[in-house]
């Protein structure tokens, strides 16, 4: 077994775990053979762009007779992401320990730097959504209330067929000009509040709702306007008020990298009143967008020319957007507990600072996720390394990570390196961070959870592309065994489990538009919906998944086994991919199952394609 002098997961090598706030001590302790003859060692570390200090390591004392610690105290002054290594003198010459696989340290010079992710010392994220379950509504498809609908635009399709086959009709140039619209509005999401805290639900999160013209509404046209198929600007604050009743905060989705050609601002279409950016250089909204050759040369979101791209940067649209009578607080006010932010990796800095400076000072409590795909504690875009999480912008994100090694797991059977994934985001993310972060396993840009499990379809440009539904039973049937299983994982996790609605009634589907189906009312798959509630209970009766720790157990020949720590408790999880059934063998006696399997001592017998979640007392 090859030599391990450093590992940063474990607290004897450094502690505290994972990201630090800024003047906060750190340790750092590595092991060396006794054979090295070391003479000294030291800990290389700096800011991300900037000069390395070289910091001496005291040696520590010996473990056994043959190997001995150094250490080495460092404590960062400020915000940032650090990136460290370390050196030992040795009889044959000066040698390093660097990263490679499972954040394990090797006597070598050509794995990478360590990260060490240091945030403010005054980073905090809302309480209220911590240890909670997130529910994300289509507002078109999730519930029609029957309500008179007034001042809808003329030119719209209205559905009076709930349920049916969303419309899909590219022209010539696969573009969409149709858009269908089934009448999903705020009273009907009022109507079902009760289903949603069955659910364990405490922060619904509805995509677009302002006016657009389109269906999925990411091109506004107005921000300072609800769309009128979803209610008034009353029927959004009745919904707080009695969602609030309830525990349950709404979190809006901020579109503010783009709008639409067809709003107030640009008015391609001249639907407006308004003088918009199109119509004239004199118009006020002129300065937020970016022309070449005026008027029809612009720059629009990934090419899509009835999403023309804002200037962020903008004085008077940050201002609009974040000023002392902005969009922000604006609904805030009138009943918001929070926004998501639509692709926020294309947001700059001086427009995500001056967000969150907004939205804190309107509401302390309130929720600022982001949209972004991959690892958001060292993503780099705009020609530098972002800053989302260290304390200035963003509370969380959405934790596609997760969702990636969740259904690679379900759909593939691939166990080892599992436990490794999570703990890296884990040990990259701010801890406030990590509690809050949404895990989702499907949402309005995906497949429907159940669809890619039951063919065991790829999680994007998979088979499922404009699949419209319609599995088997005995696909239907191995698909929500899947469910089961990846649904058990992902409400045990760190972070916050977020249902995409009708996911849990058994909705199938491919990609857009198939995924954004109507809620099956009345039709809803009562067995499944049974398995979440049951997993919502468990959330709220186990104060364990407010914040604690993550702890590996195992992940090797189909099954994954992990623990979450605190407040006094120990729940343990066990999810058997494997087709056949098992005998797990426990860390320990005195586990109890809270559900699945059967435990006898320290055997748990796990049937195929199943979980466990099990119980100790700390």
């Amino acid at each position: 077994m090859e030599f391990i002098p450093y590992n940063s997961r474990l607290t004897y090598h450094k502690y505290p775990f994972g990201a630090v706030r800024d003047g906060e001590e750190t340790v750092f302790r590595i092991v060396l053979p006794r054979s090295l003859c070391c003479t000294g060692a030291a800990l290389v570390v700096g800011i991300d762009g900037g000069e390395s200090l070289r910091i001496p390591m005291t040696w520590d004392g010996m473990q056994g007779s043959d190997e001995e610690w150094w250490r080495a105290d460092f404590t960062p002054e400020k915000e940032g992401i650090y990136w460290y290594r370390f050196s030992a003198d040795c009889k044959d010459g000066t040698k390093e320990i660097t990263r490679f696989d499972n954040s394990t340290g090797r006597l070598s010079p050509d794995g990478n730097d360590f990260q060490l992710t240091v945030y403010s010392s005054d980073f905090s994220t809302p309480d209220w959504i911590k240890g909670s379950v997130i529910y994300q509504i289509f507002p078109d498809r999730f519930r029609n209330s029957g309500k008179a609908k007034r001042n809808v635009p003329k030119d719209r399709i209205l559905r009076s067929d709930w349920g049916g086959e969303p419309i899909w009709e590219p022209d010539r140039d696969g573009r969409i000009t149709k858009y269908d619209y089934f009448g999903g509005d705020f009273k009907g999401i009022e109507q079902k509040l009760d289903y949603l805290e069955a659910l364990g639900v405490g922060c619904i999160y509805l995509n677009p709702v302002f006016e657009a013209h389109t269906n999925h509404r990411y091109d506004t046209a107005s921000y300072e306007k609800i769309d009128p198929l979803l209610g008034t600007a009353k029927d959004f604050s009745d919904l707080c008020k009695a969602a609030r009743e309830r525990e349950i905060g709404i979190v809006l989705d901020g579109v503010f990298s783009h709008t639409g050609s067809d709003s107030i601002y640009f008015n391609k279409n001249c639907r407006y009143k308004s003088v918009g950016a199109y119509n004239s250089k004199e118009s006020p909204y002129y300065d937020w967008y970016k022309f070449g050759r005026y008027p029809d040369e612009y720059s629009s979101w990934w090419g899509v020319d009835i999403l023309p791209e804002i200037n962020e940067e903008n004085d008077g649209y940050i201002e609009y957007i974040a000023g002392k009578k902005g969009i922000l607080r604006k609904w805030l006010k009138a009943g918001a507990s929070g926004w998501r932010l639509d692709v926020a990796d294309e947001l700059p800095d001086k427009f995500l600072d001056a967000l969150r400076k907004a939205v804190k000072e309107e509401k302390s409590d309130a929720f600022i996720l982001g949209e972004v795909w991959e690892d958001a504690s060292n993503k780099v875009s705009y020609g530098s390394r972002r800053r989302y999480l260290r304390g200035a912008q963003l509370d969380s994100v959405m934790n596609y990570p997760f969702a990636d090694y969740l259904i690679d797991f379900a759909i593939r059977g691939e166990a080892e390196g599992f436990n490794d994934k999570i703990s890296e985001i884990c040990e990259n993310y701010p801890k406030p961070a990590v509690d809050c972060l949404m895990n989702h396993i499907g949402t309005h840009d995906t497949c429907r959870i159940l669809s890619r499990l039951a063919t065991l379809g790829c999680y994007h440009g998979s088979h499922l592309d404009r699949y419209k539904g319609g599995l088997t039973e005995e696909q239907t049937e191995f698909g929500k065994k899947l469910l089961r299983l990846v649904s058990a994982m992902q409400f045990t996790l760190p972070g916050v489990p977020s249902i995409y609605y009708g996911d849990e009634a058994g909705l199938d589907g491919g990609e857009d538009p198939y995924n954004r189906g109507c809620y099956p009312w009345e039709n809803e798959d009562n067995e499944l919906i049974e398995h979440y509630r049951f997993l919502g209970r468990l959330r709220r009766e186990h104060e364990v998944f407010i914040d604690g720790e993550f702890v590996p157990v195992s992940a090797a020949m189909g099954c994954v086994a992990y623990e979450r720590r605190g407040r006094g408790e120990r729940i343990m999880t066990v999810a058997n991919r494997n087709s056949h059934s098992i005998v797990y063998i426990l860390p320990e006696d005195g586990f109890e199952p809270l559900a699945g399997g059967t435990v006898s001592g320290r055997e748990l017998y796990l049937d195929g394609e199943t979980a466990a979640i099990l119980i100790k007392s700390l």
